[in-house]
């Protein structure tokens, strides 16, 4: 088994098409576990905001299966079918897997938006801070600290099967900051 950590994120139906992801990578491998949901600004694209998580979980997949399962599942919610410019349904990227590092089957890995995107560094830190990112010697944690990007990210409350995915902490700690 190989524990793979997976950017997702959805800026149409943000909701609907994230539980659904989350959903078919239940089905995928085994062991998932999901980080708080973040809102943040559309970056690269004109566009509506983004919800945006990380996803971790064990497989059996090649690195080349996942990705073609991944992309299966994005286009299952729309993703090939949707036409509209800056409208994404669902996008399941492959940040890393296990200590993959450099070209593999096509994939960068680590993704480098890994240590360019608060969307990703920081819920990646928050769903496992203690692990090490492969090809570095610090943990996502210490890679979060050490960030300096102007990216901006709001926590939003968000259920998954009856279980709320971000922390009420982390809520309240962003609505007092806000009211600063």
């Amino acid at each position: 088994m190989t524990r793979v950590y997976l950017g997702l994120g959805s800026n149409a139906a943000r909701d609907y098409h994230l539980q659904r992801g989350l959903d078919a990578l239940n089905e995928l491998g085994s062991n998932l576990q999901v980080s708080p949901v973040f809102e943040s600004d559309s970056v690269g694209m004109l566009g509506k905001r983004f919800y945006n998580l990380v996803a971790a979980l064990d497989t059996r997949l090649s690195l080349a299966d996942l990705n073609a399962a991944l992309k299966a599942i994005e286009a299952a919610c729309g993703r090939r079918e949707a036409k509209v410019p800056g409208r994404i349904t669902l996008d399941i990227d492959i940040l890393t897997y296990g200590e993959l590092t450099g070209v593999q089957a096509g994939l960068q890995l680590p993704r480098p938006e890994v240590l360019r995107n608060a969307f990703v560094l920081w819920p990646l830190a928050l769903l496992a801070p203690d692990v090490i990112l492969p090809g570095s010697k610090l943990t996502h944690a210490q890679h979060w600290a050490a960030w300096q990007g102007a990216q901006q990210l709001w926590p939003v409350a968000f259920i998954w099967h009856e279980r709320s995915l971000t922390p009420d902490a982390l809520l309240q700690a962003a609505q007092s900051r806000a009211a600063l």
